[in-house]
């Protein structure tokens, strides 16, 4: 099965001719990028083991063969694929997986290669949430993450994405990734830039992807890369790790970018070779250690990555003009937090060390400690999760909080049925059987939290937040 006619620019295919290595067949690279995209899902291993899931897939007749660069990644092939979509299960709607390209699981592979254990990680160009979302699962919920998306339309979806997979160590903002190196010198142990590019590796989704191609417009965003990779750089701590990556093809968006750093810097960037990411890996080895994947390799999206270290300090920015303003939040004192902490516990949301609560107003926040030095410094769109809202009855625990505190095994956990976890998703209030025995119960589906209900005689009151309600076909599997 091909695409209908993927546009490509004669230019566009004179500078792929030259830019194929030797032992890939360029006819090879135009029937890969005519046939459509397999498509792949990341298990989301804060909520789930891979094996975990495995087992609760298995009587759906998913086909799943894993993605050589990522333990938790599969393809995937369906045969109810027309009559309900991935992202109307239940797997994906309790954030059980994420549906993400596999080529674009490569950056973070790459990012934490080589035993890498970042404890403070920025993702410049977060949107919509992929690799921000497997960062944190990389690391295990704990440090912070500093995800930055440029588009203030794009940041409600990273957010939404980051919430339904039950995350509490990101900070959101919402700038140009040119603003950090001034803004946040030395700041992070690791980051990754998946720059905005020409995305030449695209076509197998958008046949039209190049439709506006030109020489002229990569070079315009070759520059635009070269501001943003040299501003992270500054945001890097020595010794911290530099992932670029793209979706594009031509050398001049992706060995260049590189190479013009290291120019720049001689004396304090390293190129660390992914020649041992993966088994096969050396297919798309180019000579400086990068990955350039053509379509035909993996038969995935094309793809380029790199992994630069920062083995000295060089001349920092000037300092940034602007004011960051006022923060409106303060850290809880310990008498107040203890009472919050056993509040929660008291309908089994819980968390550790690496979170702090602060206020502001009556709204109480979670905010990752580690994140805590940047205040002051950089404005925030959001940080961390809001907890819970003050009311003269006590707490109103909202939403995002229970998925991301709740847990698997909560003794507060009432299971819903298949349909009344459907009812749940559509935002109806549920009449179960047998009531929970406490007030104030959490509800779940295959052991996962979908949300807090409140009896109310046999019913219990739906909280699903509005804008995530779902119309329409939901979920299959049995009861």
């Amino acid at each position: 099965m091909a695409h209908n006619a993927v546009y490509f620019p004669d230019e566009f295919l004179a500078q792929m001719r030259e830019a194929m290595p030797a032992h890939l067949s360029f006819d090879a690279f135009i029937a890969a990028c005519q046939r459509p995209l397999r498509r792949s899902i990341r298990v989301n291993t804060l909520k789930i083991s891979v094996a975990a899931f495995l087992e609760l897939v298995s009587p759906y007749g998913w086909q799943l063969t894993p993605i050589p660069w990522c333990e938790e990644g599969f393809w995937i092939e369906r045969e109810d694929e027309d009559a309900l979509p991935l992202g109307s299960t239940a797997e994906h709607l309790s954030g059980l997986f994420y549906i993400q390209e596999a080529s674009s699981m490569l950056p973070v592979s790459a990012l934490f290669a080589a035993d890498n254990q970042p404890v403070r990680v920025m993702d410049v160009a977060a949107a919509p949430g992929s690799k921000t979302t497997q960062i944190a699962a990389r690391m295990g919920n704990r440090g912070a993450i500093l995800a930055n998306e440029y588009s203030a339309s794009r940041v409600k979806v990273l957010h939404a994405n980051i919430s339904r997979c039950g995350i509490h160590n990101v900070a959101l903002t919402h700038f140009d990734g040119r603003v950090f190196g001034a803004a946040l010198p030395e700041a992070f142990d690791a980051i990754l830039l998946d720059a905005p590019c020409s995305g030449e590796g695209v076509v197998r989704k958008d046949p039209d992807a190049l439709k506006n191609w030109s020489v002229a417009s990569n070079q315009e965003i070759a520059a635009t890369q070269r501001e943003l990779i040299d501003s992270a750089f500054h945001a890097l701590r020595p010794g911290g790790t530099l992932v670029y990556s793209t979706c594009t093809l031509n050398r001049d968006e992706n060995e260049a970018i590189c190479g013009w750093l290291k120019e720049k810097y001689p004396d304090a960037v390293e190129f660390d070779s992914l020649e041992d990411l993966f088994e096969g890996a050396a297919s798309a080895l180019t000579g400086e250690g990068f990955l350039h994947v053509f379509p035909q390799i993996f038969d995935c999206e094309g793809f380029f990555v790199a992994r630069l270290r920062k083995t000295a300090a060089v001349e920092p920015l000037p300092a940034p003009g602007y004011k960051v303003g006022n923060f409106p939040f303060t850290p809880m004192k310990t008498r107040e937090s203890q009472n919050v902490i056993q509040a929660a516990a008291s309908v089994g949301l819980h968390w550790d060390e690496t979170q702090r609560l602060w206020q502001r107003d009556k709204e109480i926040w979670l905010f990752p400690a580690e994140i805590e030095p940047l205040i002051g410094k950089v404005r925030f769109s959001r940080i961390g999760i809001k907890l819970a809202d003050v009311h003269n009855k006590g707490f109103r625990w909202q939403h995002e909080a229970v998925i991301a505190l709740a847990g698997s095994d909560n003794p507060h956990a009432f299971a819903l049925t298949h349909e009344e976890a459907q009812e749940w998703y559509r935002g109806r209030d549920v009449y179960p059987e047998n009531s929970p025995a406490q007030d104030d119960a959490i509800v779940t589906f295959q052991g996962q939290p979908l949300g807090l209900a409140k009896k109310v005689g046999s019913r219990l009151k739906n909280s699903y937040p509005r804008e995530l309600v779902r119309d329409g076909r939901l979920f299959a599997g049995k009861a």
